[in-house]
């Protein structure tokens, strides 16, 4: 990747988790589907999520500096406005705004306890989501270029030029890559990074 960008767990795991809100700050988050159901194998799935993406955007903006969306799980890069810190209630929106369209318009879900269902939750989206605070212009690049290289390391495809459910050609048209970028394998910049 060249230049610098210019924008300033399991379920159990997140007990004790802490989530940092720093105004007009930078995040690079990951949501994952209920019990990795690969939902987003479904084109009507996709499009009601960046349906409602682009529609909270408008409501409650942010910048989408990038994004991928895996059939089980996305990953993604925000910048909220300055003195705005609310990314939970934008995803809590989100999430919540998906499940009930998604299932009225035919959509299904996974059985889910009957405590969880007490509580309302439904089988579509696993609960909370993992929140990364980016600190400088590097990480901001290695979370980049992790989510960009997903597909890869997942093995749905070679390249990250191959899948098209990411922000990865918008880059290679910015010039913040060259088309064949993580072709060779993975970057060493990566490793070590772990958000699912």
């Amino acid at each position: 990747m060249v230049g610098a960008f210019h924008a300033p767990f399991g379920e159990n795991d997140m007990a004790d988790y802490r989530r940092w809100y720093i105004p007009g700050g930078t995040y690079f988050f990951t949501l994952v589907t209920y019990q990795r159901r690969p939902l987003f194998q479904d084109p009507a799935a996709r499009k009601v999520l960046g349906d409602l993406m682009r529609q909270q955007a408008e409501r409650t903006p942010f910048q989408n500096v990038a994004i991928v969306l895996l059939w089980d799980h996305l990953h993604c890069l925000w910048t909220l406005p300055p003195g705005d810190n609310d990314y939970s209630g934008r995803w809590k929106e989100i999430k919540s705004t998906f499940t009930r369209d998604w299932l009225r318009g035919g959509g299904e879900n996974l059985p889910v306890s009957h405590a969880k269902a007490a509580r309302g939750r439904r089988g579509v989206w696993q609960p909370r989501f993992h929140e990364h605070t980016i600190r400088d212009d590097e990480d901001l690049e290695n979370h980049a270029d992790y989510l960009h290289f997903n597909p890869v390391k997942h093995g749905y495809v070679k390249q990250p030029w191959d899948w098209q459910w990411s922000s990865f050609r918008r880059f290679v048209k910015m010039g913040q890559y060259s088309r064949d970028w993580g072709a060779q394998g993975e970057p060493s910049n990566i490793r070590g990074i772990e958000c699912e």
